[in-house]
């Protein structure tokens, strides 16, 4: 026998279903793949949603929107898209590092920006360690001289970061 209340055993949640949320979710999944329920979470709040994290986390994996770790067949690529080419200087510039070690073996990385028209680089960084707040401090120094229309970056894992992430969306 069960030293239960009555209540407890019949209790049903009122809890709201949140269609439009789960909807907005899926959809921000199925557009990027890779992202976590976190990243997901940064769009919602951008999109204006007041919504908590926690609660990102139990409806993603309510709707079952967990990455997927294992690998996926190779598929036949589509044609690309020529890139447009720019027109002025300070229209477009492309940004990447470059890795290198010293006579003495330890690594160091260079971070590069270029103009795509005039070929000039307006800011070369280098240290031992670049991560993303000093990328952003690189770019705040530029950003007295002006900056571009567009900044291209490689799908390197260099430039996946929360302070460049909240620099590239901040309010102008």
């Amino acid at each position: 026998m069960l030293k239960l209340q009555r209540s407890v055993y019949y209790y049903r949640h009122r809890r709201d279903p949140q269609t439009e949320l789960r909807l907005r979710l899926k959809d921000l999944a199925a557009a990027r793949v890779r992202y976590g329920y976190e990243r997901l979470h940064t769009l919602l709040v951008r999109e204006g949603w007041q919504i908590n994290l926690k609660r990102v986390y139990r409806l993603y994996h309510e709707e079952g929107l967990s990455l997927r770790l294992k690998t996926k067949k190779k598929r036949i690529s589509e044609r690309r898209v020529p890139l447009s080419r720019p027109a002025a200087p300070n229209e477009c510039w492309s940004m990447d590092f470059v890795h290198d070690r010293l006579a003495d073996g330890r690594p160091f990385r260079l971070l590069t920006l270029v103009d795509n028209f005039s070929r000039v680089s307006p800011a070369i960084e280098c240290d031992f360690s670049l991560n993303g707040p000093r990328v952003v401090a690189v770019l705040e120094r530029l950003k007295e001289n002006g900056l571009p229309q567009t900044i291209k970056v490689d799908n390197g894992s260099e430039f996946i970061s929360k302070a460049l992430d909240a620099w590239a969306h901040r309010p102008t």
